[in-house]
């Protein structure tokens, strides 16, 4: 049975009456007033009131000019893997047509969506991977039109490193709008643009609670909490690379969940003390000191399996696995519940995060029990169709009709009898 050997609580509060309340309020004003609701919200909470939220393409472009040369570089080369991986996932969803019965022809097609909303936060850190899982993997997809949006920095506008790499990512168009009132935008339109199909890319908690509230009426990818990290360890795992990989997930807020399962006592008391040395001179200490003392467990399991089964049940958003290398593929083909796995020690979570190629949009709060993260097929809708001729008809609508029948619905039952009466009888056959 498992132990702890270090125990805090896996989620804080996450939204609130007062979250509620004011996401509602500011959805409900903007759905009254438009643009001028979404302009006053900018102007106060973002003190960003510009002429037009749009960003040209050219100025968002030379914003690159404020980067360096090998930053630009590395941009281009983490675009190229999120592109490249995007498009092998595109290849594997081909459209099918195939006859089930003689004169029955059914199949589907994979039909991108026509335009996507990508909200690329920036509130903590300037977040520039976002664009490459948002921007790129959509464009992939065959999505006609990304409309991007980040939030400004004051008068500033968006930093420049994040309008560079929308731009390169292929954004159609860039709003320079955060928070709620871009969530509204994107769902109503704005600056000439046309409503989003689908919203996604992940934001604070008062962005979630706008998803929430506007699904229905956009498609969304997914409700997100805050960003997560599980490791399942064994002895041979190394006890400072385990300790440094759960406080580099830990850095983005001081509510995020940092847990390992480990099934050596050594190994779990050596990470403790390891995040304890690696604090002293961490460089985001105080909030990834916060988010390991309010949210970071240590949990004993009785064997690997347990540590697999202990996994399953949080369904982490990010999950390394740093076992011997002989148990690694024992794991791949056992665990179930996770947003991304990263293999053996060399594959950590800062891969995935920024460029490796899989997206980082991801479940968490236990929502990837029931879905994946954000992929090329996100921005697909898969639609069937059917063509029958004369006989089709004549296998498949007595069938039909007896069963509407059954179900009391005679209108159903008609709309395929009368098409078989109608059917010219087959010729008889004469001795």
């Amino acid at each position: 049975m498992s132990q702890y050997l270090k125990n805090a609580p896996l989620y804080s509060a996450q939204v609130t009456e007062q979250v509620q309340q004011t996401v509602a309020e500011m959805l409900g004003r903007i759905e009254r007033e438009g643009v001028d609701a979404i302009r006053h919200y900018s102007r106060e909470l973002d003190g960003w009131d510009p002429d037009s939220f749009l960003v040209d393409r050219d100025t968002a472009l030379a914003a690159g000019e404020q980067l360096d040369d090998e930053l630009r570089e590395h941009i281009a080369f983490a675009q190229e893997q999120v592109r490249g991986f995007a498009q092998a996932q595109r290849a594997t969803l081909q459209d099918l047509e195939v006859e089930t019965l003689p004169g029955v022809t059914l199949g589907h097609r994979h039909i991108p969506v026509q335009t996507v909303g990508s909200y690329v936060p920036g509130g903590r850190y300037p977040m520039l991977a976002s664009s490459f899982m948002t921007v790129i993997v959509p464009k992939v997809a065959g999505v006609d039109r990304v409309v991007a949006c980040a939030p400004p920095q004051r008068d500033k506008g968006i930093h420049p490193a994040m309008s560079y790499a929308m731009a390169t990512s292929g954004a159609d168009a860039i709003l320079a709008l955060g928070g709620v009132q871009a969530m509204a935008a994107l769902a109503l339109g704005i600056e000439g643009l046309p409503p989003a199909d689908i919203i996604v890319g992940a934001g604070n908690a008062y962005v979630a609670e706008a998803k929430r509230r506007l699904f229905g009426e956009v498609g969304i990818d997914l409700l997100a909490g805050p960003t997560e990290i599980a490791i399942i360890a064994d002895a041979t795992a190394d006890p400072v690379i385990v300790a440094a990989d759960l406080l580099g997930q830990a850095e983005h807020g001081p509510t995020s969940p940092c847990v390992l399962f480990t099934t050596s006592e050594e190994l779990g008391k050596a990470v403790i003390e390891a995040v304890g040395e690696l604090l002293l001179t961490w460089p985001t200490a105080a909030v990834a000191g916060a988010a390991w003392e309010a949210h970071g467990s240590v949990v004993l399991a009785d064997d690997l399996d347990e540590a697999i089964a202990l996994s399953d049940a949080m369904a982490p958003e990010h999950l390394e696995v740093q076992v011997a290398e002989d148990r690694l593929d024992h794991c791949l083909d056992t665990l179930r519940n996770y947003g991304s796995l990263f293999l053996g020690e060399q594959a950590t979570v800062a891969y995935g995060d920024k460029g490796v190629g899989t997206n980082h949009v991801l479940p968490t709060m236990g929502a990837a029990k029931y879905t994946g993260g954000l992929w090329v097929g996100k921005f697909l809708k898969t639609c069937t169709y059917q063509r029958l001729t004369d006989e089709g008809t004549r296998r498949i609508a007595p069938t039909i009709a007896a069963i509407s029948s059954a179900e009391h619905l005679e209108g159903h039952a008609l709309t395929a009898t009368m098409r078989l009466d109608r059917l010219p009888q087959p010729a008889s056959s004469t001795l």
